[in-house]
């Protein structure tokens, strides 16, 4: 006997709700005029790709942050307004932000 059977016994009369579980993915991100900046630097001689300019809600940014750390399988973290991926992927993070909607911008090199 599970634990749903042993509840049914207890409260006969309940109806379970059905439930929705809301993803990440299914939350529109907030798609901005003024491009996003995707540059490249070098931090204690190891290349990082930041991506600045997001002038949406903060939620949205981490979300998407996580986003591209996951499709590229990549480190990062979400700093002070900006993203930060570790290694140099501009041209796949700008292709993924342009797939979204976004205008993106290449700053350095």
């Amino acid at each position: 006997m599970d634990l749903k059977d042993q509840l049914k016994n207890l409260f006969p009369d309940h109806e379970p709700e059905p439930e929705v579980l809301e993803t990440e993915e299914s939350k529109e991100l907030w798609i901005q005029k003024e491009p996003m900046i995707c540059k490249f630097e070098k931090r204690k001689g190891k290349p990082t790709t930041i991506i600045e300019g997001y002038t949406g809600d903060q939620e949205d940014f981490k979300i998407l942050a996580k986003e591209i750390k996951t499709k590229l399988s990549v480190g990062g973290s979400f700093k002070d307004e900006s993203i930060i991926i570790q290694g140099d992927y501009r041209d796949k993070i700008m292709d993924i932000l342009k797939q979204k909607g976004f205008k993106v911008k290449r700053v350095g090199g």
